[in-house]
């Protein structure tokens, strides 16, 4: 009868629990609202389908740049780290899980040793005793299971697995915000050389024009025919051109370094890959449209880890809120011991429920609740953050649009601009080969010409940089996992991979 009742009440203990464990404390809420704009106030590429970023590198049709951003990926650092830090983030979220499971042990022991028993005797005749002592080897043998499972009575064990959950999305996010960083930079260093490849022919050119030039103003000094004077700033300007030109090549020499650091790829290998690859191709156009920014900004992984953050930080509040109130947790085992002696063997089996515990927090000085304090601290923080890190996001494709329109609407004027100067240098060189001109107004064609040049190409190299600025800014075709990658709204459609 006795037993019933301690069953009993033992399963009215396990009720209560598994009724309160129900029962979690309210967090913070986990979503919050971001300023995502109604509408992009730039105008936006490609029609306004994001659906190009699955291939955004490959609309250059220049297979090396895929290789080079494929090759950076392999050999990035960064990219190894966050890898990393997924990996730890997983096997926090298995143990996270696995503590509102109960667990289980298994044990086994042996040991031996001798017992024994004495028996006295004496008699009548015989002031003295004697003793008789028998002993016997005896070996003892356990086996058993022995399990703990604390009852998360108000969702601690919850909040800290979702916690657990929610980090490691996050460091995933981070791994693809990671892969986007390092193919964005690739493409600049990429882009880069092959502008610094441009310039050096244009300061070729020019160091060559100039060289002629003295040369043959120093022949026609000789003769007579020119005045020393000129003759003079000729072989000045042609020495100031070798000057640059002796400098663009040693800035293209340090430019391709940085290119051999990040892709891993052997200089000489990599020299090899550049002169069989045509020039730079031309840039997609960039078409005007006003869509609907928030499904673009959502897809990058920067953003949806600051989201994800928010979520994290709810529930680490829950938890330190929860490390308030009671605690209630079960233990039990199942058991067999053998013992055997002399020839006698017995094996007794046990079991128990219990002890069934309960840590009921009285006087902490206070931590308990300076912990909920600094975790619902650090939740307003992280969505303070979110929230920047959207407002930042806005800005940077709104920026990178700006800077495309404007480049693209640049582009012309640099053409028409090098294209006339390049007429008029023609013409003043014709008129100067004739006496019709001065060594002066040829050398200031010259140097028009060759700024004007100068100009477009730090054009182009400005426009491939807000073109991968672009890239980088809509999160370089990552997919957020909740999402499908295409949807029926043209403007929420994204790649998955760059």
């Amino acid at each position: 009868m006795r037993r019933l009742r301690s069953i009993a009440a033992l399963g009215l203990t396990l009720g209560l629990g598994l009724g309160l464990a129900g029962c979690g404390l309210t967090r913070p809420p986990a979503a919050v609202e971001a300023p995502f704009p109604a509408q992009w106030h730039a105008p936006l590429p490609h029609g306004g389908s994001l659906a190009s970023l699955a291939d955004w590198w490959r609309q250059l049709d220049d297979p090396l740049l895929v290789e080079l951003i494929a090759a950076a990926e392999a050999a990035s650092p960064n990219l190894a780290s966050a890898a990393a830090r997924v990996a730890e983030a997983r096997s926090t979220r298995v143990q996270a899980g696995a503590a509102l499971l109960p667990n289980l042990d298994a044990t086994a022991s042996a040991s031996r040793g001798v017992s024994g028993s004495s028996f006295g005797s004496g008699g009548a005749a015989s002031s003295s005793s004697s003793s008789t002592a028998a002993i016997a080897p005896l070996t003892t043998l356990q086996a058993g299971l022995q399990s703990k499972w604390e009852i998360d009575l108000f969702g601690r064990l919850r909040a800290d697995r979702d916690s657990a959950e929610q980090k490691l999305s996050s460091a995933t996010a981070k791994w693809h915000e990671a892969r986007v960083a390092v193919a964005a930079e690739t493409a600049n260093a990429y882009f880069a050389e092959r502008a610094c490849q441009q310039q050096l022919r244009v300061s070729e050119s020019d160091a060559k024009s100039r060289g002629e030039t003295a040369r043959l103003t120093d022949l026609s000094a000789r003769a007579g025919f020119t005045a020393p004077a000129d003759a003079a700033l000729a072989r000045a300007s042609a020495s100031d051109a070798s000057g640059r030109l002796t400098q663009q090549r040693a800035v293209c020499a340090v430019q391709r370094k940085a290119l051999v650091a990040l892709s891993g790829i052997d200089e000489p290998r990599l020299e090899r890959k550049l002169a069989a690859s045509p020039a730079q191709r031309t840039l997609p156009a960039v078409g005007s449209i006003a869509s609907v920014p928030a499904e673009a900004i959502s897809q990058r992984p920067d953003v949806y880890a600051a989201e994800l953050g928010v979520a994290s930080a709810s529930a680490d509040a829950g938890s330190a809120e929860a490390e308030r109130y009671p605690r209630l947790s079960i233990s039990g085992s199942i058991g067999r011991m053998q013992i055997r002696t002399s020839g006698f063997r017995e094996s007794l089996d046990t079991w128990t429920i219990g002890p069934v515990s309960l840590t009921v927090p009285l006087l902490d000085g206070g931590a308990r609740a300076a912990n909920s304090d600094a975790a619902k601290a650090r939740y307003t923080e992280a969505v303070s953050l979110y929230r920047a890190n959207v407002r930042q996001a806005v800005r940077e494709v709104e920026e990178a649009l700006v800077n495309l329109e404007a480049t693209d609407a640049r582009a012309a004027d640099a053409d028409a601009a090098v294209k006339n100067y390049q007429a008029s240098f023609d013409a003043t060189q014709a008129r100067y080969q004739s006496g019709l001109a001065s060594l002066f107004e040829l050398e200031d064609s010259r140097r028009t010409l060759f700024a004007a040049q100068t100009a477009r190409v730090s054009l182009q190299r400005e426009r491939t940089e807000a073109w991968v600025a672009l890239y980088r800014s809509m999160g370089g075709g990552w997919t957020r996992p909740e999402s499908p990658s295409m949807t029926s709204n043209p403007a929420a459609k994204v790649a998955t991979s760059p």
